[in-house]
């Protein structure tokens, strides 16, 4: 059963951080999933962004083949190479990738060659920049949203070397037989702190917000034009003691291309994460061992 619903709607331009933090955390807290508008990033960005990938993804498997993701989760993923949600009897999600890290990771990213894509690495490279500096944003007022200093993932060293990772996604048009059934990417919740998504305006992603009551409602999240949806991730929920929610998500695999850039944002691996003191209490502890 699926049907349609209203995110809020986040406007980083606004100069009143507190009502920006207050909408935030109703946002986490009712929906795990919000919009952000006026974020700085231009429809010319956006473009740019989206042609380079469908180029990339228009090249011969072959050669996307030799761009395959390597130990340190960075380069390409084939159609039918993830099952996100292992409870399905459907084997092998309906969609192709590919992962980018920061600068600071370079030397582990696998770039398609200069000959072939020459602005694709310098438009990523510049994307990811200005993602992550957004991310860093929403961040602070996610902080000032859990009644945290605005610098606290700053100051608890998060972002001295964050995992940030940009992932472009295609999801294929023309389905066979066999692939009846099959989602684009199966339901299943991010694992990090939080994800900005740009879509092309082509449907398809649906929410859970109730994943343990049966049957199961999905609805469906439209597309904003120059807007980013953001969601919660698991480590973010577990951070404010379910306070937030890491909302299950899937798409749908409609016949339609569709393409989409994910930019998840992770805290320095050598973060210490434990439950915030302004999210549990004697009679509600942590419910987690960290």
């Amino acid at each position: 059963m699926s049907t349609g619903l209203s995110l809020p709607l986040i406007d980083l331009s606004s100069p009143d951080r507190a009502a920006v933090a207050e909408s935030i955390r109703q946002a986490c807290i009712e929906y795990g999933f919000f919009y952000v508008i006026n974020h700085g990033i231009g429809k010319g960005i956006f473009q740019k962004v989206f042609e380079e990938s469908k180029k990339f993804f228009s090249l011969p498997l072959e050669g996307k083949m030799k761009l395959k993701r390597n130990d340190a989760h960075r380069g390409y993923t084939p159609l039918y190479a993830e099952t996100l949600d292992t409870s399905t009897e459907f084997k092998g999600d309906l969609k192709e990738s590919i992962y980018i890290g920061g600068n600071s990771q370079d030397d582990l990213n696998q770039w398609p060659s200069e000959e072939s894509l020459p602005l694709w690495k310098d438009t990523m490279q510049s994307y990811h920049q200005d993602v992550l500096s957004i991310a860093k944003r929403l961040a602070s007022l996610i902080a000032l949203s859990l009644n945290l200093d605005d610098n606290f993932f700053e100051r608890i060293g998060a972002w001295d070397v964050p995992e940030a990772t940009v992932r472009l996604l295609h999801y294929p048009g023309e389905l066979s037989d066999s692939d009846d059934g099959k989602y684009g990417a199966s339901a299943h919740s991010d694992y990090g702190i939080i994800t900005l998504l740009a879509t092309d305006g082509v449907p398809g992603l649906q929410i859970c917000r109730e994943k343990d009551i049966y049957p199961q409602l999905w609805e469906n999240v439209h597309h904003v034009d120059g807007a980013f949806i953001v969601n919660v991730g698991d480590l973010l929920e577990r951070w404010t003691n379910c306070l937030f929610r890491s909302t299950l998500h899937r798409v749908l695999a409609i016949g339609k291309d569709r393409y989409s850039v994910a930019f998840f944002l992770d805290p320095n691996p050598d973060c210490l994460v434990e439950c915030l003191e302004s999210c549990c209490s004697d009679s509600h502890p942590p419910r987690y061992r960290f």
